[in-house]
């Protein structure tokens, strides 16, 4: 009995890396304020897109949607569970940085009504400072949790087609609950993209010394 415990302790062990989640929270809190300066990203286009309350359901289902992708990484392949805990850390420090130099806001609607999602909506604002916009943290995650997967060698057309809609629609909620705007998806998508080829790169750099120092001790050892 002792030694199963041991072993299921061993198995979930990777799942800490998780904890990085929390301490990232806490370092946007920090962030998530005015600056000196603060832009506007706002483009014609932006302004064309009507503000839907109903996206608000998506968009606050967003972190949990992200833990059960990475929780579903970690079942399936462990190198993709530690790719994506890599490139959510490096992308979203790197958010940090933009937003401590590069403040940028989106105008929200005055909101009317007091419904289930009205309420939902009225919840989100006051939870979050309309600050930290550019790029979006809930468009590369979602983004990247697909990326990963499409590029995984346990992808389905089921699970593409699920985490695939459920990342699109995710995306779309920042625009039509007026949380981002366009730019603010297109750099999150690029941020992903960039993150996630350095890590790639990375960990091949790794591979290739640790086959050339085995190698190496197999030529000293002949």
């Amino acid at each position: 009995m002792l030694e199963a415990w041991k072993n299921r302790g061993k198995k979930a062990a990777p799942l800490l890396g998780m904890l990085i989640f929390p301490v990232l929270g806490a370092i946007y809190a920090l962030t998530n304020k005015v600056d000196d300066k603060i832009y506007n990203l706002m483009t014609p286009l932006d302004h064309a897109i009507p503000f839907v309350k109903y996206f608000a359901l998506p968009y606050a289902v967003w972190i949990f949607y992200i833990y059960v992708c990475v929780v579903y990484f970690y079942r399936k392949d462990l190198r993709v569970y530690y790719r994506s805990l890599t490139v959510y850390t490096l992308s979203a420090l790197t958010c940090y940085l933009v937003y401590s130099v590069f403040q940028t806001t989106v105008p929200r609607p005055l909101l009317t009504g007091n419904d289930p999602f009205t309420q939902l909506v009225s919840y989100l604002y006051q939870r979050d400072q309309p600050y930290n916009c550019f790029p979006s943290i809930h468009c590369f995650s979602s983004y990247m949790v697909f990326r990963l997967l499409a590029a995984s060698k346990f992808r389905t057309r089921l699970n593409l087609t699920l985490v695939g809609s459920m990342s699109f629609l995710i995306i779309l909620s920042t625009l039509f609950v007026k949380q981002h705007a366009i730019m603010d998806v297109l750099g999150a998508v690029l941020l992903v993209e960039v993150a996630l080829a350095v890590v790639v790169l990375t960990e091949r750099l790794f591979v290739r010394q640790a086959v050339e120092r085995e190698r190496s001790r197999g030529t000293y050892g002949a």
